[in-house]
């Protein structure tokens, strides 16, 4: 009689090739859906880097100390990182639709209502709030992925809507610097909220799963069902039988999930402190700062565009899934540690190079991350789950991140300590994906 033990794996479930495009026209309805998850993203992130930007006007008209200030950026991810699971956990459950629409309400009108705060309680209180309404968000646009896209085509559409934080990050420099100097920083939050409002309407008016999208045309449908892991009867059954749980015993989830962690620990940088840091360390005007700000955000969205283009062409042309990951993931977390270089650079343009070279490679790198829960995942109901669990992890960083670079800065009264910190954990990044992250394939219970 045979029992069943977690944690390991048997013979590598079977893995489809790349899909042959049949004849005619595929159809692009996919796009379609990638491009709206791509613009929810995007104000995703501007709803919540509108305080990094507003800041120093907030600073100067509540009169908070940079600690204080640390704490509002850090506040975010106090219910963001602990939302992800559960977030994740409900996009498998209620599927991406309801979710995402249900998130963006709720994360539009919280970002709103902070154009209405008094004092530093109120700035927290509402924070705290925007991340719980933001958590669901990447884990159901990996659900989304993988329902909608095939093996070879989904570290690309995973570095598109990743690709939004970059494009928001960047957006909300000139944007909300051009708001803030025009009717005041209140204003910028209320028109920021007021876009996720928007997307949620138009996301639960367009969005459907491909088996119940009208616009799906038959030859597109064969096309992304045609590129996605297959298993047998029995694989089936016996993975279906890992619960939620069941997956911290996984070597590959902790891999993950400390992966990811320093990824985003220097990722957080460039949204929270970024703005900060060109203002204090080159003591640059409004206009100069929010045309300059943008640099290092358009890097990061080429980026994330090439490493999922390089990625893809690897599965594409044969490789091994495991080396198809591996190699953007420690790649590009080695090229993310030249933060560190800023410390030492003479002026602004050289900071601003290292700044940029720095944020293409971290989101290089997040392509293949946001593909490896797909990859992974026991079955498709595992997915947004498993999404959940290593975002998680990644928000621990963004709690720690802002709060201990801001700790160091204001003790040292520089930037220096901070980067050679962010520049240390991208090494460590790399060396967890390079030597602790086992095998990619389908994690499964093993006779």
């Amino acid at each position: 009689m045979s029992t069943m033990a977690l944690g390991k794996t048997s013979v590598e479930a079977p893995v489809t090739a790349a899909p042959q495009r049949p004849g005619g026209r595929v159809g692009k309805v996919r796009f379609v859906v990638l491009g709206l998850l791509f613009a929810g993203i995007t104000i995703n992130y501007i709803d919540r880097a509108t305080l990094s930007v507003a800041l120093p006007h907030i600073t100067d008209d509540l009169g908070l100390s940079d600690g204080v200030g640390g704490l509002l950026l850090s506040a975010f991810f106090w219910t963001y990182a602990f939302g992800q699971m559960p977030g994740g956990w409900l996009a498998d459950k209620v599927g991406p639709r309801i979710m995402l629409a249900v998130a963006s309400l709720w994360w539009g009108l919280a970002t709103a209502a902070m154009g209405m705060a008094r004092g530093v309680a109120s700035l927290v209180g509402l924070r705290a709030l925007l991340g719980l309404g933001e958590a669901p968000s990447f884990p159901s646009s990996a659900k989304v992925v993988s329902r909608w896209f095939p093996a070879s085509e989904r570290s690309f559409a995973s570095a598109t809507f990743n690709n939004g934080n970059a494009v928001g990050g960047a957006l909300s420099i000139p944007l909300v610097t051009l708001v803030v100097t025009g009717l005041g920083w209140r204003w910028a939050f209320a028109i920021a909220g007021g876009l996720g409002v928007l997307w949620a309407l138009g996301w639960w008016l367009y969005y459907r799963d491909p088996e119940e999208h009208r616009s799906l045309g038959a030859a597109e449908r064969e096309y992304i069902e045609s590129g996605q892991e297959q298993e047998t009867a029995e694989e089936a059954a016996a993975s279906a039988r890992i619960g939620w749980r069941d997956l911290f015993r996984f070597r590959m989830i902790w891999a993950m999930m400390l992966g990811f962690f320093c990824v985003n620990f220097v990722a957080y940088f460039f949204i929270t402190w970024f703005p900060t840091y060109l203002v204090d360390e080159y003591h640059l005007d409004a206009l100069s700062f929010g045309f300059l700000g943008m640099i290092p955000g358009i890097a990061s969205m080429l980026g994330g565009w090439s490493g999922g283009l390089f990625s893809d062409w690897l599965v594409r042309r044969g490789t091994e899934r495991t080396k198809a990951r591996k190699i953007p993931l420690v790649g590009g977390l080695l090229g993310t540690s030249v933060i560190a270089l800023a410390v030492i650079s003479p002026g602004v343009g050289t900071a601003l190079t290292a700044l940029s070279v720095s944020y293409f490679c971290s989101t290089f790198a997040a392509a293949s991350v946001w593909a490896l829960p797909a990859d992974v995942a026991p079955t498709a109901a595992h997915v947004g789950s498993i999404a959940g669990i290593q975002n998680t992890a990644a928000n621990i960083a963004g709690i720690l991140s802002p709060l201990l670079l801001g700790v160091l800065k204001g003790i040292t009264h520089s930037f220096m300590l901070p980067l050679t910190l962010a520049g240390g954990v991208a090494l460590l990044g790399a060396a967890t994906y390079a030597f602790l992250l086992p095998k990619v394939e389908r994690l499964k219970m093993a006779e």
